[in-house]
């Protein structure tokens, strides 16, 4: 089941059209909104990262709000977030040569030529997961856990993070593969990825789910980075929590449980804020704060020459 999510207009003409499936749930969990095929499974990509940074935290990894947050980002790779990153391996007595994660280059642009102009190389404490691989990692120290092998499927701390998302999204996981950073990815769906966000935000205080959900809010800096639009959207509109992922997913979720998730299928993430935007305006959330993420201009010779507009089976959010 197909659903036209946004269409790519350029002086009125439809360049591109953008498909997938879209959830939006009401706070007490019902279904509010949907178009495509919620229930079908999809990959969620680094979206699930909160709940791999609720497994550390409920096996015992201890972190600051900052320390939480970076956890479960997916950040910039500027120098604050590779200095925390460190800090989080230094605290376990770790050094970057643990980490799993690729080498990368930081995806913030100053800090990109910054790097290359001082000679600089691509390396993992900049990779975006870096943060998520630093606390996999002092989870392990924490429990005697091997650090060699942290990336099997079979390692405890991965399999005590499947049953997190099992657990989160109500459903046995559909698929198991490797994610971009190395770590194992648990498929899902769409609904069970708007399930999850929404139990998330209304844990108990002091519940690992609730930490992490109160950390990411409260330094949200640390999940994505200057000008990053997960950032962004949560500086403009506190309470909200958001989580991109790769291949166009994307979660959000008001305070109350209120929440929404998304997968576009040919993976372009350039309409998922503008979805959710629309996703929770429509549930009642107050997006007035959300400024220039509610539209999402179409260049040509460096004016607005048209728009990224809402498709078809989604003009009910309107």
């Amino acid at each position: 089941m197909i659903a036209e999510l946004a269409v790519v207009e350029r002086d009125g003409f439809a360049e591109s059209h953008h498909f997938g499936t879209l959830v939006a749930l009401a706070a007490d969990g019902s279904v509010a909104f949907a178009a495509g095929d919620p229930a079908a499974p999809i990959l969620p990509r680094s979206s699930v990262k909160p709940w791999q940074a609720v497994t550390c935290h409920a096996s015992g990894l201890v972190l600051d709000d900052a320390g939480t947050a970076i956890s479960a980002g997916s950040h910039t790779g500027e120098d604050a977030h590779a200095v925390l990153a460190r800090e989080i391996l230094v605290s376990a007595g770790l050094t970057e040569d643990a980490l799993g994660c690729p080498p990368d280059w930081p995806e913030d642009r100053a800090t990109l030529h910054g790097l290359i102009a001082g000679g600089g190389v691509a390396t993992p404490i900049r990779m975006n997961c870096s943060g998520k691989h630093a606390a996999m990692l002092a989870t392990c120290v924490v429990n005697g856990w091997d650090t060699a092998s942290y990336l099997s499927p079979e390692h405890p701390l991965q399999q005590r993070v499947r049953a997190t998302v099992e657990a989160a999204t109500g459903a046995p996981v559909t698929h198991v593969t490797t994610d971009g950073c190395g770590a194992p990815l648990f498929g899902t769906s769409v609904h069970g990825l708007a399930l999850a966000a929404s139990r998330l935000v209304v844990s108990p205080v002091g519940s690992p789910e609730r930490t992490v959900a109160d950390a990411m809010r409260a330094q949200p800096f640390y999940v994505g980075g200057t000008g990053q639009v997960n950032t962004v959207l949560m500086q403009r509109v506190p309470g909200v929590l958001a989580k991109g992922g790769a291949e166009g997913v994307l979660v959000a979720a008001a305070p109350d449980g209120r929440a929404v998730a998304m997968k576009v299928f040919d993976g372009s993430p350039r309409a998922t804020t503008l979805l959710a935007v629309a996703a929770l305006g429509f549930l009642g959330v107050d997006m007035s704060g959300a400024g220039e993420l509610a539209s999402v201009p179409v260049f040509g010779g460096g004016r607005p020459v048209g728009r990224i507009r809402l498709g078809a089976d989604v003009q009910g959010l309107q």
